[in-house]
């Protein structure tokens, strides 16, 4: 049974997003601060974090910092801020989705599954292994390596679909619907800049010096593709 971390200082709210996910087969914990919400982290490990940025001792931002030095589970972020950059800065800082406040528990009860299935769906094929430029990606253990070497940061579950999704077709052109599409693998309403937070984040774990990628190039108005050299 996969535990999720349910982090929200509204008592109402981590109630019933408990009630929806435990209903669907999850065992869930909660805390309700970002402080309380990082040693429970350490300490029980969590398969994901479903987590408000509005918290108190430890906004979510600050909490998704901290977290990513230990564990790279999935986070799907709740946020009743409206402003486009608190969004693209949780994707930059690693989170896999959010969610705007008010939210539906049975779409967000949806997006979780679709984050484990991601996971599960990587895990369950085979030995593939994608190699493209002096790249090599081994999707069952979800590792990649630079010229025979691990990369020093480990990508997150999005991340990784995301550059298995441009590596399997070097020099094919994906629009960023189409990435969307890769990522979440059904219609949710979400907005194409999402992607270009989490493009931005591979590229500072892959590339040498990511103002100047030579593995996912930027194609002006279009999108992105992986080099072709």
């Amino acid at each position: 049974m996969k535990t999720i971390l349910v982090v929200d200082d509204e008592p109402k709210i981590t109630q019933l997003v408990r009630d929806y996910l435990e209903r669907a087969g999850f065992a869930v914990r909660v805390a309700h601060d970002g402080k309380a919400a990082l040693s429970a982290a350490r300490a029980e490990k969590p398969d994901m974090i479903v987590l408000d940025l509005g918290l108190p001792f430890l906004d979510g931002l600050d909490f998704t910092r901290e977290f990513r030095k230990f564990s790279n589970a999935p986070i799907i972020m709740l946020t009743a801020r409206a402003e486009e950059v608190d969004k693209l800065i949780g994707l930059e800082l690693g989170a896999d989705d959010y969610m705007t406040k008010p939210f539906s528990p049975k779409e967000l009860v949806a997006r979780v599954k679709v984050v484990f299935r991601r996971i599960e769906n990587a895990a369950n094929v085979g030995m593939e292994v994608i190699r493209a430029a002096d790249l090599t990606l081994d999707l069952p253990r979800l590792r990649v390596t630079a010229g025979g070497r691990d990369l020093l940061e480990e990508l997150t579950p999005t991340e990784f679909e995301l550059l298995a999704a441009l590596a399997r077709q070097p020099g094919r052109v994906f629009t960023r619907a189409q990435l969307l599409d890769a990522v979440h693998g059904v219609a949710f309403e979400s907005y194409e800049r999402a992607i270009d937070a989490h493009i931005k984040n591979i590229r500072k774990k892959i590339e040498p010096i990511p103002s100047e990628p030579k593995y996912i190039l930027t194609i002006y108005g279009v999108g992105y593709k992986f080099t072709d050299k």
